[in-house]
C-alpha cells in the first residue's frame, strides 16, 4: 500500500505538473490559459467564478505544489518516517489547486494516495 501511495503522489506531481510548467510558458507569453486536447488547462474552473483569475503565480504557486508531491511520493517510496506528515500536509493545499481549477481526477487520486498511506502504516 505504501508503495501504490508513493506511486500515485508521483503520478500525481508529474501529470499536472509538466503540463503547469508548459500552460505557464503560454499564459507568461500569451496572456491567454493554454488549451490541450480542447480543454482550457488551469482556468475557467472555480478559481474563477469566485474572482480569483489564472495568472502566473497561481500557475508557479501549483507547480511547485506538484514538486512537492513528487518530492513526497519519492520520499514515501522510500520509507521516510516525515513522509506521511509531508503527505497529509498537502494534501488539503493540492485539494484547493484540483478544485480550483476543475481537475475532476486529482480528488480521487489524492485521497486515494493519503488513505493507502494511513492503511499502510
Amino acid at each position: 500500500m505504501r508503495i501504490a501511495s508513493g506511486c500515485l503522489s508521483i503520478f500525481l506531481g508529474l501529470g499536472f505538473g509538466i503540463p503547469c510548467a508548459f500552460a505557464i510558458n503560454y499564459f507568461a507569453s500569451t496572456g491567454d490559459v493554454w488549451t490541450f486536447l480542447g480543454f482550457p488547462t488551469y482556468g475557467g474552473g472555480p478559481f474563477e467564478s469566485v474572482g480569483l483569475t489564472t495568472s502566473t503565480a497561481l500557475l508557479v504557486a501549483f507547480l511547485l505544489v506538484c514538486l512537492a508531491e513528487v518530492i513526497a511520493g519519492v520520499l514515501v517510496l522510500a520509507g521516510n518516517p516525515h513522509a506521511p506528515v509531508m503527505t497529509y500536509t498537502l494534501l488539503p493545499i493540492a485539494l484547493v489547486f484540483w478544485i480550483g481549477f476543475a481537475l475532476p481526477l486529482g480528488p480521487p487520486l489524492g485521497i486515494t494516495s493519503a488513505v493507502l498511506l494511513y492503511l499502510s502504516r
